[in-house]
């Protein structure tokens, strides 16, 4: 490998790990318009394993943002990230996939309608965010497509391994 091929292969990488941090923040600061822009065209997302839907990106976002309603804390850990290029028409690395796990601490709201998670501090610390009550952790398989904008996602799939829901005293 050259040199400038493999400054080109770190620089995906690094694109690539910074769409996949993007991808957890949208969700859990519940930007559903950045989560639409982190597709392709004809992007799809999986969360049946959790529970949810599978769609075009547009239909899970417009999903996610009534569903996530419920709670009033969410984040998304997505670690052991393990990163594999493809071939697009004959050119290697037009496609990529990532195997990543997860562990997604959230909390209920306590009505039930807390629109989104968030920073409401001065120092962007959380005021009076409570401790997570459900739990849950999984793999993710994205799949990645390289695009005129940039790296995107033309897949997300979601398999859930575990959750652990803690009921409230009362």
């Amino acid at each position: 490998m050259t040199q400038r091929v493999e400054l080109a292969a770190v620089m995906d990488r690094l694109a690539i790990d910074a769409l996949i941090t993007d991808y957890a923040v949208t969700v859990d600061d519940g930007d559903w318009d950045a989560y639409r822009r982190l597709f392709a065209p004809g992007g799809r997302a999986d969360y049946r394993s959790a529970g949810g839907i599978e769609g075009a990106a547009a239909d899970v976002a417009a999903w996610l943002t009534e569903t996530l309603r419920m709670f009033s804390m969410r984040q998304h850990l997505i670690v052991n990230r393990r990163l594999e290029f493809g071939t697009l028409d004959q050119d290697t690395g037009d496609t990529a996939r990532v195997l990543a796990d997860y562990v997604n601490p959230m909390a209920f709201a306590a009505d039930g309608t807390h629109a989104a998670a968030g920073a409401d501090g001065p120092d962007g610390a959380a005021q009076g965010t409570p401790e997570p009550d459900f739990v849950c952790g999984g793999r993710y398989s994205f799949g990645l497509l390289r695009t005129h904008g940039g790296w995107r996602l033309s897949e997300v799939v979601v398999t859930e391994k575990w959750r652990r829901i803690t009921p409230h005293p009362g």
